[in-house]
């Protein structure tokens, strides 16, 4: 293994996979661009980390891990891709009638359940994207509810919200388990 360039860091920026060196035209692509920067944020804050660390909890009476986000990023990813833009019947991850926290209650530090996650997770992902590449306008309105309804917009843009907040919670909880920080 060579020596990184910049030691404190997860990559050397030349070898980021997040920068992809062309720049987004247009607000739907750079929006876009942006909730795929921090889709591989929470990829590379995870890289490395048996289930055992991914499972570990923050701090109580808090049940927030990674694992835990992973789990609730693909809840999030299939509620408003699926279940809101695309109007499905489909039915929530990680909830049941008993326990809305499932998603963070249930990652536990099993090498099946971490494997079950991430690929829960690319497969929202997956799905979103094609959504994307059809005929998207941000000015859509859909349906939200009996009496409400939001725009393309306005899920796009909470979606970059609900990552940019969560990968900050990783950055802490990464540290909290081995120290590497930032990035």
């Amino acid at each position: 293994m060579s020596e990184r360039a910049f030691p404190d860091r997860w990559v050397d920026p030349h070898e980021d996979p997040r920068v992809t060196g062309t720049q987004p035209v247009g607000e739907l692509d750079t929006v876009w661009d942006y909730l795929r920067h921090y889709r591989l944020t929470l990829e590379m804050k995870c890289d490395g980390l048996d289930a055992e660390q991914l499972a570990r909890r923050s701090v109580p009476p808090s049940s927030m891990s990674l694992l835990g986000l992973v789990r609730h990023l693909a809840q999030v990813e299939r509620n408003w891709f699926q279940r809101v833009l695309q109007q499905r019947d489909v039915p929530r991850l990680y909830r049941s009638a008993t326990d809305r926290d499932h998603d963070f209650n249930g990652a536990v530090a099993d090498p099946a359940v971490v494997d079950e996650a991430w690929s829960t997770w690319r497969r929202e992902v997956r799905a979103a994207e094609e959504w994307r590449a059809g005929d998207v306008s941000l000015d859509a309105v859909v349906p939200l509810g009996a009496d409400e309804s939001v725009s393309v917009r306005d899920v796009l843009v909470h979606m970059v919200e609900e990552y940019a907040r969560h990968t900050g919670h990783a950055d802490l909880l990464r540290e909290c388990i081995d120290g590497r920080t930032g990035q």
